[in-house]
């Protein structure tokens, strides 16, 4: 395990940098990311990074964390996670302070080490585009490069015509274990341009399939002579009442027969008779002709979140 430790002057902060965390720090850092989301509205850190506390190290992740200190003991007041895994990009990071201990320049000493962690090449996601988050970009002298979209519309006066297959397609939903790599398959050739979700491995849909919130029945797999072309993996925020537009793909050679369209209606017909009153999901502001799709459909932009990044 890598442990640097640093003080930072008269403050008393202390920054760990770890490559795994104990049990006890996982549950720590999560109680901290659930006390900001109730704050900001939104959880500051990923599904992805949240999944990454968990389950012993990750190859390219490196955990920050913010202490200061109390009468008995340390407090976490912080935390940042680096994610280095793109052959390509910068490394990506995610981040966020205890809405108790905000303006006491915490984010920006986490920010500082994040920048340093990454040899000042460095994306780092705010969600949801808070004031404070543009705010600290600014500081650090990062600029804003990617703007994310979480779309929502109704589901109570759902009227979407019959989806409607290319020919020989057939769709079902998918069996867990025994569809594994063919999905994984044709996730990586249907998302090669997209780093997050191209990327993900055999552990990550492991993790996926661990939560209480997976549901193979809404997850839809389309065929065509035995062969994988298309998925719609929906997914359901009980809590929130939301319906979610997962991930949604169709494998390059497959696309432009209207097989995403049906794929999503598909998916929305199967949100909607959960009796959920709304649906989301997330696309990338530039990814135009996917946004018109959405709104065509009925989708709104709800919120965003955004990218930011160093220029060295």
């Amino acid at each position: 395990m890598t442990d640097a430790a640093q003080e930072m002057g008269r403050s008393g902060r202390r920054i760990r940098v770890v490559e795994e965390l104990t049990l006890e720090t996982a549950a720590a850092v999560l109680e901290l990311i659930e006390q900001a989301a109730r704050t900001d509205g939104q959880p500051a850190v990923s599904e992805q990074g949240r999944l990454q506390l968990r389950g012993g190290r990750r190859p390219g992740v490196r955990h920050v964390l913010v202490y200061t200190p109390t009468e008995d003991e340390e407090q976490l007041v912080a935390y940042g996670q680096l994610e280095d895994t793109d052959p390509v990009e910068a490394p990506a990071a995610e981040l966020v302070v205890h809405p108790g201990h905000r303006g006491r320049g915490h984010g920006r000493a986490l920010g500082s080490e994040l920048l340093a962690q990454s040899g000042r090449r460095l994306r780092v996601w705010a969600h949801g585009g808070h004031p404070a988050a543009r705010h600290l970009a600014q500081t650090l002298g990062l600029t804003m490069f990617r703007e994310l979209r979480q779309m929502r519309r109704s589901l109570a006066d759902l009227t979407l015509p019959e989806p409607t297959l290319p020919e020989g397609v057939t769709v079902r939903t998918f069996q867990p274990g025994t569809d594994d790599a063919a999905w994984l398959e044709v996730n990586a050739a249907a998302f090669a341009h997209h780093p997050e979700q191209g990327s993900l491995t055999q552990r990550d849909l492991d993790d996926r399939k661990g939560e209480p919130w997976f549901d193979p029945k809404g997850f839809f797999l389309a065929e065509k002579e035995g062969r994988l072309i298309g998925f719609h993996w929906t997914k359901v925020h009980a809590e929130e009442g939301l319906g979610e537009v997962y991930v949604l793909g169709v494998r390059p050679g497959a696309q432009g027969g209207g097989l995403g369209k049906a794929l999503t209606s598909i998916g929305l017909r199967h949100l909607a008779a959960q009796g959920l009153p709304t649906a989301m999901l997330y696309v990338d502001a530039d990814n135009v002709a996917a946004v018109s799709v959405y709104e065509r459909l009925g989708f709104v932009t709800h919120e965003t979140d955004l990218m930011y990044r160093s220029e060295t």
